[in-house]
């Protein structure tokens, strides 16, 4: 009898502690589900989250500003208050020309994680100031879409106004650079950058040439909803 006894006990010792041994895998799977589910979820919204370039010169850069206040950061910001994820590279160099800028753009787009769903590209400011060939500001800028092109990135062009103490013939050259690029390229037009900015000393710094903080938050307001509207209807093509 005694035996038989044994034999019995040790019988439900080992199923109890197989059974302990299996709640402890569970909770142990468990945990690890746990842990792994707030890594997926950051990692799902990062893929949600839309790349946008900002390519330009010290107008995008923040030029004399935090980088918080810079055009970039602060479209980020507005765009996210409108429900739209989205990641924007500053991508901005003071001081850059349409030529500087064609020497870095592909360099600039093979450094990025991934393809941008938008480019937004902001140059000939520099050029203007120069007083540069028009001609060669717009070989420039096309060849910059030509790249874009090619790796099939939407752009939003944002246009610059030349200085009237150029004379008539460079201000007409120039400023119709932009509208028709937009047109063969079909990219977005902004046609000035610092519309409702630059006639608004409030608005700039002492330079009278760059907008400060407020200024950026004007640009940026006028913006967002049509980068908004350009994400949207790249996200509508793709499904």
């Amino acid at each position: 009898m005694l035996p038989r006894y044994v034999a019995l006990l040790l019988a439900v010792q080992l199923a109890a502690a197989c059974a302990v041994e299996n709640d402890v895998g569970a909770a142990t799977a468990n945990r690890q589900d746990d842990a792994a589910s707030p890594a997926a979820a950051a990692t799902a919204a990062q893929q949600d989250r839309r790349l946008v370039l900002a390519f330009g010169d010290s107008l995008y850069a923040g030029y004399s500003l935090d980088q918080g206040q810079s055009f970039p950061a602060m479209l980020e910001r507005m765009l996210d208050e409108r429900g739209v994820p989205v990641e924007v590279v500053n991508a901005g160099v003071s001081g850059d020309t349409t030529a500087g800028g064609l020497r870095r753009i592909a360099f600039t787009l093979d450094g990025l994680d991934r393809k941008p769903d938008l480019a937004i590209v902001g140059l000939g400011a520099n050029d203007m100031l120069r007083g540069l060939d028009p001609a060669e500001t717009r070989r420039n800028l096309a060849a910059i879409l030509d790249e874009l092109k090619r790796r099939e990135i939407p752009v939003m062009l944002t246009g610059m106004m030349a200085s009237r103490s150029l004379g008539a013939d460079y201000v007409r050259r120039f400023e119709a650079i932009y509208p028709d690029l937009a047109r063969d390229y079909g990219a977005e037009l902004d046609p000035f950058f610092m519309d409702n900015v630059i006639t608004d000393r409030s608005l700039l710094l002492a330079d009278g040439l760059h907008p400060n903080a407020e200024g950026i938050r004007v640009i940026a307001r006028r913006l967002a909803p049509k980068v908004a509207q350009l994400l949207e209807d790249r996200s509508s093509k793709a499904q």
